[in-house]
């Protein structure tokens, strides 16, 4: 087979706009000039819809658009757009959604120009602005170039598919609309003159025996197979996450469970089953051991020193330390960091914060400590990092581990010092640390970024409370939030490590309200490079000013190739919904200086302790804790939904001839498939009898009065299964009337 051609830079004009203004032309697009202001198309207004269409000199393979922009950030800049194309200017097919970051530097996006891994052509591109920079300022595109395939040899074969692909799809919609009005012969005679395939054979025996026959136990039985064979996981991996909390309650060493002992006992100074009450410590989770490692905090009243195990598989505490600065450890201490490398097995700690009152040339030096988890022995890497190049004595910094370079990095942090109060912003300028990396097997720093206010495209602005993650497969460092001084940030921006490269994903400037996580909350991340998606448990805000009593924890998880966040849930309204069930029994409430570990390998977020932020108590501290599964359906939910909604189905069927049958299969048939656990679920269950009641007209579905009852709701059932399908196996989506317009 020919090697396919490199993709060119194709010629296009401007065929049609939707307005433009002043002087700003569309053909100005046409010529990239970034340092004039007016070589620019503006739309007259940013009332939709405004677009630009755009004509190929002739067909070719569009496999990707490039924008240029300004030689400055400007608020017309598109922050969102949609890119279409097709033959023809009427029929278009969407290509791209997107939006371009803020800045002058050009961006490329690949476009949409496979069907079923097959190329087809475009001869018109449509360019569609939805959202500017600057909330209500009119759209501007600076520049555009297209660039792909229009060798005639390439291009021909795959318009040639295209309209055979156009053809087949409008034929399968006929025959779908035809055996859904039970056009039995049009049916036939149309599939054989064709011999074009409406679906797969498993679905059409699914409705030969569903539709044609009523054989409902064939149907779950060919329902249970696909289930079986992975036909659902598809299906699956499109829906959303839901969160599931659960409460530990760990076992004690005696065997007993802590429920069974008293509070005054629990936290007695002679308790050795659980860490108590606490926030600003630290832990970090071993997944091959699946045992999570606590250490330090404050309780309210005092730093502490004490060295935790958790151990999943036994559901146990055990007390590795009560003072780790007796065993060569680190002193108590809070706001410090924590990061592990399991391969090796070791734990590494860094900073802290002081009081001021307590500061001084001393006690001011940031040590730097490794825990062995082998041999149970701490060592003192570094008495003061900053005098071996190293960072200064910071706290509410981040520190991640590279496990395959042995490396860890350590960005951001509130530099302490001796002058002033930490907080007195007129005694002293607050400093910030940069980012640092340092080499474990050779133990040496190095400053890899320092703070920088103004930062220019490789520069990178320090920052307190923010989240840094590691991606071990793509090897790059992702930070975001945080604050400096009073202002909260809003960035977001990847460190690629091996080429020391910093990417903007988002500079947070005038962010588009509930598409991302907000600021001024407490967030902890954490990142799973598998699914290649980085989590965000939003909680409470340090500012009491902004603290309100109704706000609750928001989960958030950002899809790093899509380069989307979504919101998993925000639980405003918990204890509203279900009096019942106090808030504290669902979900852990909202708090901040707490700490979030994730183990990647089997998917579970654990989560202890924190400040719940109460002014009325302002020394108390939580010692609850909380493992957190992001929950999609299941194959054994999918497969039992399944069969409830045959059954219920069969049910409702027999109530209109066979009313003392039905009920019966109601009670011992269709009950077995109910989750009676489920408020929703046991509702519409409890009222399924009123069918028995119902003339049969109120059964008839819309759409479908061509056809007797009985075929019109089983046609409706099998559409309703069809969805679970692979879309490769399943009929077209659309249906044939829907093309008509009014």
């Amino acid at each position: 087979m020919a090697a396919v051609p490199e993709s060119r830079v194709l010629t296009f004009s401007v065929f049609k706009w939707s307005s433009y203004s002043s002087t700003y032309l569309p053909e100005n697009i046409l010529v990239d000039k970034p340092n004039d202001q007016s070589s620019r198309w503006s739309s007259e207004s940013n009332y939709p819809p405004q677009f630009l269409i755009l004509k190929l000199e002739r067909p070719a393979i569009v496999q990707s658009i490039t924008f240029g922009k300004y030689e400055k950030t400007h608020v017309c800049n598109l922050k969102k757009f949609k890119v279409f194309g097709g033959m023809s200017e009427e029929n278009m097919t969407e290509l791209l959604s997107s939006g371009l970051k803020n800045d002058y530097n050009k961006e490329t996006f690949t476009l949409k120009h496979k069907i079923d891994e097959q190329m087809f052509p475009c001869r018109f591109v449509k360019i569609v602005p939805l959202m500017s920079w600057g909330p209500s300022f009119n759209f501007s595109i600076w520049y555009i170039e297209l660039h792909g395939i229009e060798d005639p040899d390439v291009v021909q074969p795959c318009l040639n598919w295209y309209s055979k692909y156009r053809e087949q799809e409008a034929i399968r919609l006929c025959l779908k609309h035809f055996r859904q009005h039970n056009y039995t012969e049009a049916f036939e005679s149309l599939q054989k003159k064709t011999r074009i395939a409406l679906e797969h054979p498993m679905l059409t025996h699914l409705h030969d025996c569903l539709v044609l026959q009523g054989d409902f136990d064939a149907c779950e039985e060919l329902i249970d197979k696909a289930v079986r064979d992975g036909l659902f996981n598809q299906y699956i991996s499109q829906q959303e996450y839901k969160p599931r909390w659960s409460q530990i309650i760990p076992k004690c060493n005696k065997g007993t469970s802590s429920q069974e002992i008293s509070r005054d006992d629990m936290n007695s100074d002679g308790d050795d089953n659980r860490p108590g009450m606490r926030g600003g410590h630290q832990m970090v989770i071993d997944v091959q051991t699946e045992t999570v490692y606590l250490f330090g905090g404050w309780d309210g009243t005092q730093d502490l020193a004490d060295f935790w195990a958790y151990s999943v598989q036994e559901n146990q505490w055990a007390c590795i330390s009560r003072d780790t600065e007796k065993e060569n450890g680190p002193s108590a201490r809070s706001c410090h960091k924590m990061c592990i490398d399991s391969q090796r097995r070791q734990i590494y700690t860094l900073g802290r914060y002081l009081d001021s009152s307590v500061r001084n040339s001393k006690s001011l030096k940031s040590d730097f400590y490794r825990y062995d988890i082998n041999a149970n022995t701490w060592t003192l890497l570094s008495e003061d990092t900053s005098a071996d190049g190293g960072p200064k004595l910071v706290f509410d910094h981040q520190m991640c581990m590279d496990s395959e370079k042995h490396m860890i990095y350590t960005f951001g942090g509130r530099i302490l010092t001796c002058n002033g109060s930490v907080e007195d912003s007129r005694t002293s300028e607050p400093q910030f640390s940069g980012l640092y990396a340092y080499h474990c097997q050779a133990g040496t720093w190095g400053l890899l970024r320092e703070d920088s206010c103004n930062a220019g495209p490789e520069d990178v602005q320090s920052r307190i409370g923010h989240c840094m993650l590691f991606h071990t497969r793509n090897r790059c460092l992702y930070v975001f939030g945080g604050q400096r001084s009073k202002t909260y940030l809003n960035d977001f921006f990847s460190y690629d490590v091996d080429a020391d490269h910093v990417e903007i994903i988002s500079d947070g400037t005038k962010k588009d309200s509930g598409m991302v996580p907000m600021t001024g909350f407490t967030q902890r991340a954490t990142i799973d490079p598998e699914l290649n998606e980085i989590h965000v448990l939003s909680g409470l805000s340090k500012d009491k000013d902004k603290r309100e009593e109704n706000v609750r924890n928001s989960f958030w998880i950002y899809d790093i190739a899509r380069n989307n966040w979504s919101c998993v849930y925000k639980n405003d309204q918990a204890v509203k919904e279900n009096p019942s069930k106090t808030l504290q029994e669902e979900e852990p409430c909202p708090r901040f200086a707490h700490q979030l570990v994730y183990d990647e390998m089997h998917k579970v977020h654990y989560l202890f302790g924190g400040n719940p932020g109460k002014s009325c108590s302002p020394k108390m501290r939580l010692d609850d804790f909380w493992s957190l599964k992001l929950c999609r359906p299941s194959k054994e939910y999918l497969l039992r939904h399944c069969r409830y909604l045959i059954r219920k189905y069969r049910f409702e069927e027999k109530a209109q001839s066979e009313p003392l049958n039905a009920l019966k299969y109601l009670q011992n048939d269709l009950s077995l498939t109910v989750d009676h656990t489920d408020p929703d679920e046991t509702k519409e269950f409890q009222l399924l009898p009123t069918a028995l009641f119902r003339s049969s007209s109120d059964f008839i579905p819309l759409g479908f009065s061509d056809v007797d009852q009985t075929y019109a709701q089983r046609t409706q059932l099998f559409d309703t299964l069809v969805n679970f399908f692979p879309d490769s196996m399943t009929p077209p989506k659309g249906n044939l009337v829907d093309l008509i317009t009014l």
